[in-house]
Protein backbone atom coordinates (compact mmCIF):
# COMPACT_ATOMS: atom_id res chain seq x y z
CA UNK A 1 0.00 0.00 0.00
CA UNK A 2 1.70 3.55 -1.37
CA UNK A 3 2.25 5.47 1.93
CA UNK A 4 1.16 9.00 1.72
CA UNK A 5 3.95 11.67 3.25
CA UNK A 6 4.59 15.21 3.23
CA UNK A 7 8.31 15.87 2.99
CA UNK A 8 9.94 19.22 3.75
CA UNK A 9 10.97 19.11 0.09
CA UNK A 10 7.61 19.08 -1.08
CA UNK A 11 6.00 21.84 1.30
CA UNK A 12 9.18 24.15 -0.29
CA UNK A 13 7.62 23.05 -3.62
CA UNK A 14 4.20 24.21 -2.56
CA UNK A 15 5.43 27.47 -1.23
CA UNK A 16 7.44 28.07 -4.28
CA UNK A 17 4.19 27.19 -6.45
CA UNK A 18 2.01 29.33 -4.25
CA UNK A 19 4.38 32.85 -4.74
CA UNK A 20 3.96 31.98 -8.60
CA UNK A 21 0.12 31.80 -8.02
CA UNK A 22 0.49 35.22 -6.27
CA UNK A 23 2.48 36.87 -9.13
CA UNK A 24 -0.60 35.88 -11.45
CA UNK A 25 -2.86 37.74 -9.59
CA UNK A 26 -4.86 35.24 -7.02
CA UNK A 27 -5.10 37.42 -3.83
CA UNK A 28 -7.77 34.96 -1.78
CA UNK A 29 -5.39 33.92 1.71
CA UNK A 30 -7.74 31.17 2.64
CA UNK A 31 -7.62 30.10 -1.14
CA UNK A 32 -4.16 29.96 -1.14
CA UNK A 33 -3.84 28.45 2.34
CA UNK A 34 -6.07 25.98 1.55
CA UNK A 35 -3.24 24.93 -1.64
CA UNK A 36 -0.76 25.33 0.72
CA UNK A 37 -2.22 22.27 3.15
CA UNK A 38 -3.21 20.18 0.46
CA UNK A 39 -0.15 17.86 -0.87
CA UNK A 40 -0.73 17.62 -4.62
CA UNK A 41 1.84 15.37 -5.18
CA UNK A 42 -1.13 12.67 -3.17
CA UNK A 43 -2.77 12.80 -6.60
CA UNK A 44 0.05 11.42 -9.09
CA UNK A 45 1.22 8.32 -9.27
CA UNK A 46 4.84 7.92 -7.71
CA UNK A 47 6.80 8.13 -11.25
CA UNK A 48 5.36 11.97 -11.99
CA UNK A 49 5.83 13.43 -8.42
CA UNK A 50 8.21 15.75 -9.90
CA UNK A 51 5.05 17.66 -12.24
CA UNK A 52 3.46 18.08 -9.03
CA UNK A 53 4.25 21.54 -8.16
CA UNK A 54 4.74 22.68 -11.49
CA UNK A 55 2.22 25.18 -12.56
CA UNK A 56 0.82 23.29 -15.88
CA UNK A 57 -2.12 20.58 -16.18
CA UNK A 58 -1.56 16.90 -15.96
CA UNK A 59 -2.90 13.84 -17.83
CA UNK A 60 -4.93 11.62 -15.21
CA UNK A 61 -5.98 8.95 -17.38
CA UNK A 62 -9.96 8.54 -19.48
CA UNK A 63 -8.69 11.49 -21.20
CA UNK A 64 -8.94 13.65 -18.41
CA UNK A 65 -6.52 15.79 -16.90
CA UNK A 66 -5.69 17.43 -12.93
CA UNK A 67 -5.93 20.91 -14.12
CA UNK A 68 -3.23 23.68 -13.68
CA UNK A 69 -2.77 25.15 -10.18
CA UNK A 70 -3.82 28.10 -12.00
CA UNK A 71 -7.19 27.73 -13.12
CA UNK A 72 -8.00 25.60 -9.91
CA UNK A 73 -7.44 28.70 -7.88
CA UNK A 74 -8.95 30.92 -10.36
CA UNK A 75 -11.86 29.23 -11.01
CA UNK A 76 -12.18 28.97 -6.93
CA UNK A 77 -11.41 32.64 -6.47
CA UNK A 78 -14.58 33.70 -8.62
CA UNK A 79 -16.42 31.38 -6.71
CA UNK A 80 -15.75 33.49 -3.38
CA UNK A 81 -16.37 30.61 -0.87
CA UNK A 82 -17.65 30.88 2.55
CA UNK A 83 -17.47 28.26 5.36
CA UNK A 84 -20.05 25.45 5.35
CA UNK A 85 -21.21 26.47 1.51
CA UNK A 86 -23.18 23.72 0.43
CA UNK A 87 -20.89 23.47 -3.14
CA UNK A 88 -21.35 20.94 -6.22
CA UNK A 89 -18.36 20.63 -8.52
CA UNK A 90 -18.89 19.07 -11.63
CA UNK A 91 -16.19 16.48 -13.09
CA UNK A 92 -14.76 15.40 -9.82
CA UNK A 93 -11.43 14.18 -11.66
CA UNK A 94 -8.89 13.50 -9.62
CA UNK A 95 -9.87 14.77 -6.82
CA UNK A 96 -7.79 17.59 -6.16
CA UNK A 97 -10.49 20.40 -6.49
CA UNK A 98 -12.67 19.07 -4.45
CA UNK A 99 -10.24 18.71 -1.86
CA UNK A 100 -9.07 22.17 -2.07
CA UNK A 101 -12.84 23.23 -1.73
CA UNK A 102 -13.30 20.95 1.38
CA UNK A 103 -10.45 22.89 2.98
CA UNK A 104 -11.97 25.93 2.53
CA UNK A 105 -14.53 24.44 5.10
CA UNK A 106 -17.19 24.08 2.55
CA UNK A 107 -19.98 20.86 2.07
CA UNK A 108 -18.70 19.28 -0.94
CA UNK A 109 -20.99 17.22 -3.57
CA UNK A 110 -19.27 16.09 -6.23
CA UNK A 111 -19.87 14.08 -9.75
CA UNK A 112 -18.08 12.23 -12.10
CA UNK A 113 -19.21 10.46 -15.44
CA UNK A 114 -15.81 8.29 -15.54
CA UNK A 115 -16.41 4.97 -13.26
CA UNK A 116 -12.65 4.10 -13.70
CA UNK A 117 -12.10 7.67 -12.41
CA UNK A 118 -14.60 7.53 -9.85
CA UNK A 119 -13.49 4.52 -8.21
CA UNK A 120 -10.33 5.56 -7.86
CA UNK A 121 -11.25 8.80 -6.16
CA UNK A 122 -13.63 7.45 -3.91
CA UNK A 123 -10.61 5.04 -2.68
CA UNK A 124 -8.41 7.84 -2.73
CA UNK A 125 -9.93 10.64 -0.78
CA UNK A 126 -10.55 8.61 2.60
CA UNK A 127 -7.21 8.08 2.76
CA UNK A 128 -5.89 11.67 2.63
CA UNK A 129 -8.28 12.48 4.81
CA UNK A 130 -11.17 13.76 2.77
CA UNK A 131 -13.94 11.46 3.72
CA UNK A 132 -16.77 13.87 3.99
CA UNK A 133 -16.57 14.96 0.60
CA UNK A 134 -19.30 13.53 -1.24
CA UNK A 135 -19.01 11.88 -4.57
CA UNK A 136 -21.51 10.41 -6.99
CA UNK A 137 -21.21 8.53 -10.35
CA UNK A 138 -23.62 10.59 -12.52
CA UNK A 139 -24.11 12.53 -15.57
CA UNK A 140 -22.58 16.26 -14.84
CA UNK A 141 -24.45 17.98 -16.97
CA UNK A 142 -27.99 16.80 -14.91
CA UNK A 143 -26.11 17.76 -11.72
CA UNK A 144 -27.72 16.83 -8.40
CA UNK A 145 -31.04 17.38 -7.98
CA UNK A 146 -32.16 15.16 -5.09
CA UNK A 147 -29.12 17.79 -2.81
CA UNK A 148 -30.04 20.95 -4.79
CA UNK A 149 -30.29 23.78 -4.06
CA UNK A 150 -26.37 24.65 -4.27
CA UNK A 151 -24.94 27.72 -2.83
CA UNK A 152 -22.23 27.57 -5.12
CA UNK A 153 -21.38 25.30 -8.50
CA UNK A 154 -18.37 24.93 -10.14
CA UNK A 155 -17.75 23.45 -13.51
CA UNK A 156 -14.29 21.70 -14.73
CA UNK A 157 -14.67 21.18 -17.69
CA UNK A 158 -15.51 23.27 -21.02
CA UNK A 159 -19.29 23.68 -21.57
CA UNK A 160 -21.15 24.02 -24.96
CA UNK A 161 -23.68 26.07 -23.10
CA UNK A 162 -24.91 26.60 -20.02
CA UNK A 163 -26.85 23.49 -18.86
CA UNK A 164 -30.61 24.96 -17.86
CA UNK A 165 -30.38 21.83 -14.93
CA UNK A 166 -27.43 23.50 -12.94
CA UNK A 167 -28.93 27.11 -13.35
CA UNK A 168 -32.18 25.52 -11.82
CA UNK A 169 -30.27 23.83 -8.73
CA UNK A 170 -28.53 26.77 -7.82
CA UNK A 171 -30.07 28.73 -4.98
CA UNK A 172 -31.35 32.22 -5.01
CA UNK A 173 -28.04 34.68 -4.54
CA UNK A 174 -25.73 31.62 -5.35
CA UNK A 175 -22.96 31.70 -7.96
CA UNK A 176 -22.17 29.13 -11.13
CA UNK A 177 -18.70 29.32 -11.88
CA UNK A 178 -18.22 27.67 -15.98
CA UNK A 179 -15.99 27.73 -19.01
CA UNK A 180 -17.83 27.97 -22.02
CA UNK A 181 -17.22 27.61 -25.54
CA UNK A 182 -15.99 30.82 -27.52
CA UNK A 183 -14.42 28.81 -30.47
CA UNK A 184 -13.48 25.33 -31.36
CA UNK A 185 -10.35 25.53 -28.91
CA UNK A 186 -11.16 28.14 -26.00
CA UNK A 187 -13.49 28.67 -23.42
CA UNK A 188 -14.68 31.97 -21.86
CA UNK A 189 -14.48 31.72 -17.92
CA UNK A 190 -18.12 32.93 -16.91
CA UNK A 191 -19.56 33.59 -13.49
CA UNK A 192 -23.20 33.39 -13.52
CA UNK A 193 -25.51 34.64 -10.17
CA UNK A 194 -28.77 33.59 -9.62
CA UNK A 195 -30.47 36.34 -8.84
CA UNK A 196 -34.31 35.01 -8.83
CA UNK A 197 -35.87 32.02 -10.59
CA UNK A 198 -35.96 34.20 -14.09
CA UNK A 199 -33.40 36.12 -13.59
CA UNK A 200 -29.68 35.43 -13.90
CA UNK A 201 -26.07 38.26 -14.00
CA UNK A 202 -23.55 37.08 -16.40
CA UNK A 203 -20.02 37.91 -15.98
CA UNK A 204 -17.16 37.20 -18.19
CA UNK A 205 -13.42 36.54 -17.54
CA UNK A 206 -10.32 35.17 -19.28
CA UNK A 207 -10.26 32.41 -21.83
CA UNK A 208 -8.52 28.93 -20.64
CA UNK A 209 -8.71 25.40 -22.54
CA UNK A 210 -10.25 22.88 -20.99
CA UNK A 211 -11.89 19.10 -21.49
CA UNK A 212 -15.21 18.86 -23.35
CA UNK A 213 -18.01 18.21 -20.59
CA UNK A 214 -20.07 15.56 -22.20
CA UNK A 215 -23.41 13.94 -21.27
CA UNK A 216 -23.84 10.45 -19.59
CA UNK A 217 -22.04 8.11 -17.97
CA UNK A 218 -18.58 6.13 -19.08
CA UNK A 219 -18.71 2.47 -17.44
Amino acid sequence: MRAYTDSYRHKGLRKRLLKELREKGITDETLLEAMNNLPRHYFFDNAFMESAYEDKAFPIGEGQTISQPFTVAYQTQLLQIKPNEKVLEIGTGSGYQACILAEMNARVYTIERQRKLFEHTRELLPKIGYSNIKLFFGDGYAGLPAFSPFKKILVTAAAPEIPQPLLDQLDIGGMMVIPVDENENVQRMLRITKIDTEDFDKEEFDTFRFVPLLKGKQF
